[in-house]
């Protein structure tokens, strides 16, 4: 599921969802401006359906390279960038 298997393709893999959203995340975005960005690039995963997009957020958001901070998604680890002011 995280990594691509027998059963899960690399498109599928929830790394490889998860660097195509980062690679589209240029700005902070609501999860619905996100998700419906990532719906219009073509060069994106096929057939991706909303709740392996929210495994992926949730994935990239355990390991630290995603944050949530006043309803919109950014790089990084928000709580991180705040202790070094």
């Amino acid at each position: 599921m995280i990594l691509p298997t027998k059963g899960i393709g690399p498109d599928k893999a929830l790394l490889s969802i998860g660097a195509f959203i980062l690679r589209n995340l240029d700005e902070p975005k609501t999860v619905s401006r996100l998700w419906a960005d990532l719906r219009q690039v073509e060069a994106g995963p096929p057939d991706l359906t909303f709740d392996w997009f929210v495994l992926a957020l949730d994935l990239l958001y355990m390991m630290g390279t995603l944050g949530y901070v006043g309803g919109r998604v950014a790089r990084g680890d928000p709580n991180e960038a705040e202790g070094k002011e």
